[in-house]
């Protein structure tokens, strides 16, 4: 059988390698993930909730679930999702985020799978999740459909995606070329390209092409004078999120 053909873009991967080692500094290179880190898991601890009739207030409230991080970084998401009881893999195409990731759920006395590996692999091999997170990720991606499509074979009937990524418009790049790598200096100058930012809609079209239902869709907004990130209904401008569900 021919194995599937990568969508991993290998000038991106080497700029998440190059910043590995400072994934757990909030004040380094990743700054902005931790700061928007609690909006983030505010979507998505609610949409597992309410996809899997789930109490948040119970403990260990994902238990039974399993759910895949890819693109997991250093681990942001992936230890509150196992902290909150969940059987977690956390995967990366960038070799040495793995390391990292291991080590830091290691002292912090979780147990996660993380593994070296891309979408299409995990597709290939027959993995199935309940719940696949695709957090700023298929920005950085060769093929955005291709990608989505291996995430939605990842899911099994009824599972639930979460996609967030960066709208593109003159807004996006100013705030997030301009602002965040030139001036506020968050990230790396060319962290990010604006020309692979997708449109809301663009990417509805994309989920619905790789066979899956979306179903909502939120911005991320952050308020430079409480210095925090909100999520909106109507604001989806610069950072926004979806959720999609693969039909039963």
């Amino acid at each position: 059988m021919q194995a599937p053909q990568t969508t991993v873009d290998p000038s991106e991967i080497a700029k998440f390698e190059a910043m590995a080692a400072e994934w757990w500094d909030e004040n380094g290179k990743f700054k902005p993930l931790h700061m928007l880190n609690p909006c983030r898991l505010d979507y998505i601890t609610s949409q597992i909730a309410a996809e899997f009739d789930r109490d948040l207030k119970s403990d260990a409230p994902f238990k039974g679930l399993r759910i895949l991080d890819i693109g997991c970084g250093g681990g942001l998401l992936a230890e509150p999702m196992a902290r909150l009881g969940a059987d977690v893999v956390g995967a990366d195409a960038a070799a040495r985020n793995i390391p990292v990731a291991q080590i830091h759920a290691e002292q912090s006395g979780l147990a996660i799978d993380y593994r070296h590996t891309t979408a299409e692999d995990l597709a290939e091999a027959g993995e199935q999740f309940d719940v696949a997170l695709n957090m700023e990720v298929v920005e950085h991606v060769a093929s955005p459909i291709d990608y989505l499509t291996a995430c939605q074979k990842l899911l099994k009937p009824g599972g639930l995606h979460i996609c967030s990524t960066l709208n593109r418009n003159p807004k996006s790049y100013v705030m997030a070329i301009i602002g965040a790598e030139h001036v506020m200096r968050w990230l790396p100058k060319g962290t990010h390209e604006w020309s692979k930012f997708i449109t809301p809609d663009e990417l509805y079209g994309l989920l619905g092409k790789a066979g899956l239902d979306p179903v909502d869709r939120k911005g991320f907004v952050f308020n430079p004078l409480s210095w925090s990130w909100r999520l909106s209904d109507r604001d989806l401008s610069v950072n926004y999120v979806t959720a999609s569900v693969k039909p039963a």
